[in-house]
């Protein structure tokens, strides 16, 4: 293939890419399953530490449970692959103590810290670069995936069904699978208009006008009853409803254990 068409074929694949909450039961083979998780480490990452890890959910059971976990979402137990992506500094801090670091940083006079809240925002930056890539790779495949945020809530209860560290935070959860059907006839969504999203040089704020012209084709319905127009919409029946407010509640306890003094 010459460069043109792998240029034309990659934007299209970006361009193109749909939800799929919908798999067809086919399994996805072991070679597919690797070329994945290898897209995914072949993301760009901070110092080339790649400060993420992932974990493969097998076990039905554990599937069967995120469905709970996650906001009733039922397609998660049906993905024939699902991919738990970590923001990992445990990894490092115990390498760290490995390599005595704090003795040597006691011995030149230098302030030993465990991870902060910059690191934690770094290794949620590796994950999430590697789970696009993920997300792209599968594309290339003709395998569809659905990123799960809703993995952000139940902190204390998926901490203990994965055995995770206390440096590592779960941010994101993707499923995966063959579209069941023609992905093509699902509708893509729409984007809002590039003058309201990228700005030059410094950030705009939106005037009135701004939002409506930004908002005057959106077709999402309105389907929380006491909503009178779009931005008590989205408030309500987003950034304020139940699950916001649990995720809310999960990352301050995630943040607590991380930074709390040994």
């Amino acid at each position: 293939m010459d460069e043109k068409n792998r240029k034309d074929q990659t934007l299209e694949l970006i361009k193109n890419r749909r939800t799929i909450r919908a798999y067809d039961p086919k399994p996805l083979s072991q070679e597919a399953v690797d070329t994945i998780i290898h897209g995914a480490m072949r993301a760009p990452t901070a110092g080339n530490l790649m400060m993420y890890s992932i974990i493969q959910v097998s076990d039905q059971k554990l599937k069967d449970r995120l469905v709970k976990t996650c906001d009733n979402q039922p397609h998660i137990a049906k993905a024939p692959l699902v991919l738990l992506f970590l923001a990992d500094m445990q990894r490092w801090w115990d390498y760290f103590k490995l390599s005595k670091v704090e003795e040597k940083c006691n011995e030149i006079g230098k302030e030993y810290q465990t991870p902060q809240e910059s690191d934690l925002l770094l290794a949620c930056c590796d994950a999430l670069i590697a789970a696009q890539n993920s997300v792209i790779t599968a594309e290339a495949l003709g395998i569809g995936s659905c990123y799960i945020g809703d993995i952000m809530e139940n902190y204390e209860i998926h901490r203990e069904m994965f055995d995770l560290p206390r440096w590592v935070f779960p941010i994101t959860l993707i499923c995966f699978g063959y579209p069941r059907g023609d992905k093509n006839k699902i509708p893509l969504t729409s984007r809002y208009a590039q003058k309201f999203i990228q700005f030059t040089d410094k950030y705009s704020r939106l005037s009135e006008e701004d939002f409506k012209e930004m908002l005057k084709d959106e077709e999402r319905p309105m389907i929380v009853k006491e909503a009178q127009n779009m931005g008590q919409q989205f408030y309500l029946g987003k950034i304020g409803a139940d699950f916001s407010i649990e995720m809310r509640r999960s990352v301050k306890a995630a943040l607590k254990e991380w930074l709390k003094k040994n």
